[in-house]
């Protein structure tokens, strides 16, 4: 679990790795996103400025629903198995992928994931980014920020996962991620 200068840790539920993977995989990576069908993120009518791809399931933000989609493509699997080692997962826990580009002045706003998944495991590529966390307290908001360097990776679960929204403000250079999720065990697709 990350932690501050004094050893405290950032939040409970938050793990961090600097090194998920070697420097050299990373161009890899970062080209298969780009080959990858990105298409602008959208919600609710809104078009985002990020680009994104969905495997395994998607959640439709315009209809409120949850779908399959196309299957994992095979350059993710090795990282899906590090990703869910990481996380202590199963490698079959890890049931949808979500690729995104970041162009400059891109971000994401203030979130939780969608209460049907369980586990996220993000994986940062190119630019360093900063993830800002909140809660609502009684006075306002508690707050935390976790630095997201190129080719480290995050896990939230329990409390940081579901007592906390996080987003990440626009920078000025490129930034890819993959996140995977897993399913919550009541929402868990039949």
């Amino acid at each position: 679990m990350p932690a501050d200068l004094f050893g405290t840790p950032v939040l409970p539920g938050l793990a961090t790795v600097d090194d998920l993977i070697a420097p050299d995989e990373e161009a890899a990576l970062i080209a298969a996103i780009d080959s990858a069908p990105l298409s602008p993120f959208r919600f609710q009518g809104w078009t985002g400025k990020r680009l994104t791809a969905s495997y395994g399931w998607r959640y439709d933000f315009d209809t409120a629903r949850l779908g399959e989609t196309d299957p994992m493509p095979d350059w993710l699997t090795p990282l899906k198995a590090r990703a869910a080692a990481f996380a202590g997962l199963g490698r079959d826990d890890l049931v949808q992928a979500l690729l995104i580009r970041y162009d400059p002045g891109a971000g994401i706003g203030w979130h939780r994931d969608r209460p049907v998944f369980e586990h996220v495991v993000g994986i940062s590529l190119g630019a360093p980014a900063v993830m800002r966390l909140r809660r609502r307290i009684e006075r306002g908001f508690e707050r935390r920020s976790l630095p997201l360097p190129p080719c480290g990776a995050y896990h939230l679960s329990d409390e940081a996962r579901h007592g906390w929204e996080h987003s990440i403000a626009p920078i000025e250079e490129t930034r890819w991620s993959i996140t995977f999720r897993s399913f919550t065990d009541r929402e868990r697709p039949r």
